[in-house]
């Protein structure tokens, strides 16, 4: 793919000068519901930048590179006009011809103008770079002139007067991707095989004064990232490439400074289809942000260290990653990553665009501001930088993007240290009695954009003082369950509950008030669920939220998606408690935990339909917000209301009914998998209804328990609908194969 690299004041790249500028448009960009001191920010540490987007200008087209000092950022691409913040595309146009200059800390353009053209075909700014002294903006591309000064893909302006030099000029025969600059030197990469007439193939240096050096650190392929260590002895290559002045190295190396010799070399160390777009350093390490096409590819960052060229870390998301930032200790990058699974974060997705991550530390930290695929190619983000003015800190990004933060905004964006204004999530509240006497009080942990833990208040019967304060930690992907127990209740009394959550600075609306009569006497049904061990028991009692509680004691709570209809009666099993109903098209629920294969297991639920559209009921499965890609341990309908039992053990195996159960009517449907000799059985109505003994294994991976559908491809008797569309009501998993007289045990307890 076509990409840019960036050119940043840090790292060898230039030395960022901050100066004094006013903050009141900064300030009043920002608005939110806030508690606490002004200007205060209740960030995550290591986390320093907020995830809250300032009012910042906008291009008509891609931001393929930035650079930033003295309080501005330099941006270049393929674009023909600016427009102000909340200008419509078309609208207050003013004419920015592939290069503008911005104040950092008001989003707003300066009075540099440069005009950067081509006599034929499409001119672009690939790579800008700062001197060390701020003094000089080197810009590499595809173009021909500058404000009609003829250059060769290749100039320097003067950031004083935004002038072009009419001295530095030097013949660069394809477009330039990556620049770094230090006292004496300018480096480039990219798609060019001669400078100054001379052989350079991809990458080559230049004296400050444009005469071509002997570096030589010649590449087969395309370089699309170059940047200096910090010590000034040794220079970062990154691309497509294979060999370096002949030698296998694939996608990066680390070569001498003054002859382009091979320092570090790094075959085999990154997949033959990824390569790398970006490369960033700190005082300790350095950064690589890398691309992949095909399966099986590297799409994520590397952390190495500075000290030996070793690595540190590498995580493994999948989703190309094309700009990589250090500010703070804090590893920023711009990518569409869409699945996080392989390191214990989220599964296969729609994209994510914005990530961080420690330097010492591949984790996903909770900073999770976001864009849109955008324009081109689309891929999002494609550049980043940071400068600081007036005491705060600013993250600038480009890209493709024409949404920010589900708002619309186009090729550029920019964070900044504070004040931090981001609300967190309402939380999502249900109330359970199970035990008599007592009040559980459930909810699921919030969300904050750049916050993970968080401070929950709950609030009883309309008071203002808050009975109960505690905190917990979720991230998007990740909203576990709390549950706090009001013990100081009587039988038969009602209380109400609201809760809030705060960032420390940020505090939520209180949520919806939910009420709960103290139970005077044990439910005889969910007491035998809970006795017999379930692992997960979603009973269906809440209201409108996303939220299914788990009254197992695990916090295994659920996910429920597209709004299903809520507080069904009459539900499955008699007492106060409600079912839920699903339409058969969308609508489903998953489990916030992500689970090993389960070897030894009993799906358990209740449904009720009129279906002659089948639908899959329950089941395990890698994704959530998706259909999976892997699929068993399920049990689903048959258009003609038979319900089969299935798994993946060397193949497909199923078990089905021979009777229908979509006669309108309540039914219990429990499925175990046990040792040989026990193997698959399904049981219906406290009745085994088919079994094989012979199955004992399934298929293995992580993934989720889904409620109300998923891909039923490939199955027999593939019913018409992956959804179910009926009532379901008392779910439970179970860490073992329930017996038989448990199971009828369980359904003879129905009117108990």
């Amino acid at each position: 793919m076509m990409n840019g690299s960036t050119g940043r004041g840090s790292g060898g790249r230039g030395r960022v000068r901050a100066v004094s500028a006013a903050l009141g448009l900064l300030a009043g960009a920002l608005t939110a519901t806030t508690v606490g001191a002004s200007g205060a920010t209740a960030l995550t540490p290591p986390v320093a930048i907020t995830a809250d987007d300032l009012s910042t200008w906008q291009t008509n087209g891609i931001v393929w590179s930035m650079a930033a000092g003295d309080g501005v950022v330099y941006a270049g691409g393929t674009f023909s006009t600016l427009r102000p913040p909340s200008a419509a595309p078309g609208t207050s146009e003013q004419s920015a011809v592939n290069f503008a200059a911005f104040d950092a800390a008001t989003g707003a353009p300066t009075d540099c103008s440069l005009s950067f053209t081509v006599s034929s075909g499409t001119a672009t700014v690939r790579a800008l770079a700062l001197s060390p002294d701020g003094e000089t903006l080197y810009a590499g591309g595809r173009f021909g002139a500058v404000n009609g000064e003829g250059v060769s893909n290749f100039a320097a302006i003067d950031t004083a007067s935004c002038t072009v030099s009419n001295t530095f000029k030097i013949g660069v025969s394809a477009t330039v991707r990556g620049l770094a600059a230090t006292d004496d030197t300018v480096y480039l990469a990219g798609d060019f095989t001669t400078v100054g007439g001379q052989t350079r193939s991809h990458f080559a240096a230049v004296t400050t004064d444009a005469s071509l050096l002997p570096f030589t650190a010649d590449a087969d392929e395309v370089a699309r990232a170059v940047e200096v260590t910090p010590d000034g002895q040794n220079v970062l290559l990154g691309g497509d490439f294979f060999r370096i002045n002949g030698t296998n190295t694939h996608a990066l190396a680390v070569v001498d400074a003054t002859t382009g010799q091979l320092t570090k070399s790094y075959s085999g160390f990154i997949h033959n289809n990824s390569t790398v777009q970006d490369i960033t350093t700190d005082t300790t390490g350095f950064y690589t942000a890398n691309e992949g096409t095909g399966g099986g590819v590297f799409d994520g960052r590397i952390a190495l260290d500075l000290s030996d060229f070793e690595q540190r870390w590498r995580d493994t998301c999948l989703g190309a990653t094309q700009a990589v930032l250090v500010h703070s200790g804090v590893l920023y990058s711009g990518s569409h990553a869409h699945d996080c699974s392989s390191m214990g974060a989220f599964p296969d997705q729609p994209r994510k665009h914005l990530l961080a991550q420690s330097v010492d530390d591949p984790k996903l930290l909770p900073w999770f501001p976001d864009t849109n695929d955008g324009i081109g190619e689309p891929v999002g983000p494609r550049v980043m930088t940071r400068t600081s003015s007036g005491g705060h800190d600013y993250l600038w990004v480009g890209g493709e993007f024409t949404t920010v933060n589900s708002r619309p905004q186009q090729g550029l964006t920019r964070f900044a240290d504070g004040p931090d204004t981001g609300t967190p999530w309402v939380p999502n509240v249900s109330l359970s009695t199970l035990t008599p006497g007592q009040i559980d009080v459930n909810w699921q942990t919030s969300f904050d954009t750049d916050d993970g833990e968080l401070t929950y208040r709950i609030y009883k019967d309309g008071s203002n003082t808050p009975i109960h304060t505690t905190t917990g930690y979720s991230v998007f992907w990740d909203r576990p369950q709390l549950t706090w127990t009001d013990t100081d209740v009587a039988p038969g009394e009602t209380h109400s509950y609201r809760i809030t959550a705060s960032d420390g600075t940020n505090t939520s609306s209180k949520s919806p008030s939910q009420s709960a009569t103290v139970a005077s006497t044990t439910e005889a049904y969910p007491a035998r669920v809970r006795a017999d061990g379930a692992s997960l028991y979603w009973r269906y009692d809440e209201g409108v939220s996303t939220f299914a509680h788990d009254s197992s004691g695990n916090l295994d709570n659920g996910f429920m998606r597209n709004g299903p209809a809520y507080r069904q009666t009459p539900a499955a099993v008699a007492g106060p408690s409600t079912a839920i109903g699903l339409n058969g098209s969308n609508e489903y629920i998953y489990s916030n935990r992500r689970h090993p294969q389960p070897d030894r297991y009993t799906i358990e639920t209740w449904i009720k339909t009129t279906t002659s559209r089948g639908g899959r009921i329950i089941g395990f499965g890698n994704l959530t917000q998706q259909n999976s890609s892997r699929r068993d341990k399920h049990i689903y309908m048959r258009n003609d209301g038979r319900l089969v039992f299935g798994v993946q053990s060397g193949g497909t195996r199923t078990i089905t009914t021979s009777g229908a159960y979509n006669d309108g009517q309540w039914h219990h449907v429990v499925a175990t998998q046990g040792p040989f000799g026990q193997g698959m059985s399904l049981y219906v109505d406290g009745q085994l209804r088919a079994s094989n003994i012979l199955v004992s294994g399934n298929q293995d991976y992580d993934g989720y328990w889904r409620v109300g559908g998923d891909n039923l491809s490939g199955w027999p008797s593939r019913p018409t609908s992956n959804f179910f569309d009926g009532q379901i009501d008392e779910t439970a998993i179970y860490p073992t194969a329930l017996s038989g007289s448990t199971i009828s045990a369980h359904y003879a307890l129905r009117n108990g």
